[in-house]
């Protein structure tokens, strides 16, 4: 499977992680300012992140994804031969354009972060509706593309649009770290 490929699973991963974000009228959905934040490895410890404490976490295979209300985080590593591009960026953002609800394309940039330069991607897209108020919430989308050593860090925030998350998602980005 080629990088773009795996990007784009990753996107619709992160979007079916978004099942969390689904939540009760009136919340504004921003996470809390005093939230403490406590550091995830995975198994194969590749790398680390920080992620709020308490969220619920879920594994399948190389993603986790951690949820809490209206926001998910989810973290997926894979394998790729070159850091990706603006291009490709601009790339999975059409791959997402056909089949996402409430789709709207966002700015496709590079960043510095502590842990080193990221793709970053962004977008706003449906999460699916609240299994008990059939609510739709409308997320505003960040995924962040890390790369070192042939391996991609795709690290996807998502929380209800206009939201004021600055900066959690910024200390989750910044907290990015590669293990040697």
């Amino acid at each position: 499977m080629g990088s773009a490929s795996l990007r784009a699973v990753a996107g619709i991963a992160a979007l079916l992680g978004l099942a969390g974000c689904g939540g009760a009228g009136g919340d504004t959905g921003g996470i809390p300012g005093n939230k403490g934040f406590v550091e995830y490895r995975p198994a194969g410890e590749e790398y680390a992140i920080k992620v709020p404490e308490g969220w619920t976490r879920t594994e399948i295979g190389d993603t986790a994804t951690f949820t809490d209300r209206l926001n998910t985080i989810t973290v997926t590593l894979a394998s790729s031969a070159a850091a990706p591009t603006t291009a490709d960026g601009t790339a999975e953002l059409d791959a997402l354009a056909g089949g996402t609800p409430g789709f709207a394309a966002g700015p496709v940039s590079t960043v510095q972060r502590r842990g080193g330069t990221a793709l970053l991607v962004t977008y706003r897209a449906d999460a699916p509706a609240d299994p008990v108020t059939g609510r739709i919430v409308n997320d505003d989308v960040e995924r962040y593309e890390f790369w070192y050593d042939r391996q991609l860090l795709i690290v996807t925030l998502a929380g209800p649009y206009g939201s004021d998350n600055v900066d959690p998602w910024r200390t989750v980005t910044d907290s990015v770290r590669w293990l040697d």
